[in-house]
């Protein structure tokens, strides 16, 4: 697959640089180059992303890093089964616990809740960062939902991450979960409160928490081009008499996607 002129595979992360010094240099940077392309892919164009996580893999396969990457491009595709054995070969080549959380959503993806909750219990949660057990209790918590058990998802999301006033990563999601909890369990009064708090500290808009507490609070937006055009079919004239509807213009530019833990949407 082409890679950009622009891309040098410098813009990799040291420590997976390091990783790679165990192959030739030409395909080290090979690897690298297909590793960062698969890191500005994954979020706009997780299928292409694959594609390059594809190639990684035929050049590297016993580089951990490389399992890794190629392993949530699969699951940026909703391909769990692939995703978990990219996983847990890396897991067997690094030896740590990071990809843990990810893996137990993978088994919900797989429609095994059952699995997730048991990796939940595992030893290995308790050897996780507070990051990584907060997204464990995050999978915990979807894997109850998966179950149909919505208060004892609502009690695994209880916990002093989400009691405290002060905002980490991980915050506005862990809010945003616990609030799609309790609206779920017809909680609408608590769970307005908790997208209020998930939007004071969603500062990078990870989630749809304002949307949502829009939505609670009956407001509707109103797309003003598409309004326009339903009101008006006539043609907009430019100044040089080129014709143009009112829905054209331009689109948002391309966001960078980053290459790390990544929980699927709690439903």
């Amino acid at each position: 697959m082409p890679i950009p002129e622009d891309v040098t595979g410098e813009e990799i992360d040291k420590d997976v640089r390091q990783e790679l010094q165990s192959l030739p240099k030409g395909l080290a940077d090979d690897v690298a180059k297909n590793l960062v392309m698969i890191a500005r892919l994954i979020d706009e164009d997780p299928e292409q992303a694959y594609g390059y996580a594809k190639v990684a893999l035929r050049l590297a396969s016993r580089v951990a890093a490389v399992r890794e990457a190629a392993g949530f491009a699969a699951y940026a595709n909703q391909k769990y089964g692939e995703a978990l054995a990219e996983f847990r070969a890396a897991r067997r080549m690094s030896g740590g616990v990071e990809l843990w959380p990810v893996m137990a959503d993978c088994e919900r993806g797989l429609g095994r809740p059952e699995k997730a909750l048991d990796m939940a219990g595992a030893p290995e949660t308790h050897k996780l960062d507070k990051a990584g057990q907060v997204e464990m209790r995050l999978v915990a918590a979807g894997a109850r939902r998966d179950m149909g058990q919505l208060d004892a998802a609502i009690v695994t999301l209880q916990s002093p991450e989400l009691a405290s006033n002060a905002v980490q990563p991980w915050t506005a999601r862990l809010r945003y979960a616990y609030a799609d909890a309790l609206l779920a369990a017809g909680r609408e009064d608590e769970a307005r409160e908790w997208f209020a708090k998930a939007v004071e500290s969603d500062k990078d808009g990870s989630t749809d928490a304002s949307d949502r507490l829009a939505e609670m609070d009956g407001v509707e937006f109103v797309d003003a081009l598409a309004a326009d055009a339903a009101d008006d079919d006539v043609p907009v004239e430019r100044e040089d008499d080129e014709p143009r509807t009112p829905a054209d213009g331009d689109r948002d530019g391309a966001v960078d996607g980053v290459v790390d833990g990544r929980e699927r949407d709690e439903d």
